[in-house]
């Protein structure tokens, strides 16, 4: 008996807490599987490793946009202007490359017969 397993595209979100130095860590993935109308993210925020980077850094601030980015994955009212957005277009937004203190990485692709299950495995095995 074999599984269906579809395509799916994921990309970390990295914490860059002083850009012009260029030192970043992981701290979140984003994944998206066009087949199952799937996109969602989850993060994990090493307050350690951000203090190690820049003692002076805006936790709540880096905190607060590690939210955002799952709340644009969620849709919805937590989406803000991308409520209305597929979920495709929602990831495309997410991966759109930015100079900010979170940033997105690369995208990778696999294949998956559960992207939900994805998610965690990604994050236990890259970010935590």
């Amino acid at each position: 008996m074999s599984t269906q397993r579809d395509v799916f595209e994921y990309a970390l979100v990295r914490v860059v807490p002083r850009v012009e130095r260029g030192e970043m860590f992981n701290a979140g993935v984003l994944v998206y599987c066009r087949a199952k109308s799937f996109v969602a993210a989850r993060t994990h925020l090493d307050e350690a490793k951000l203090r190690a980077l820049d003692p002076d850094a805006d936790v709540a601030g880096v905190r607060a946009a590690l939210r955002a980015v799952e709340g644009v994955c969620g849709g919805g009212q937590a989406a803000g202007q991308a409520a209305g957005d597929d979920p495709g277009r929602r990831f495309r937004w997410l991966i759109a490359p930015r100079s900010t203190v979170v940033q997105p990485g690369p995208v990778h692709t696999g294949l998956t017969a559960d992207p939900r299950a994805e998610v965690e495995r990604l994050l236990d095995l890259l970010v935590r």
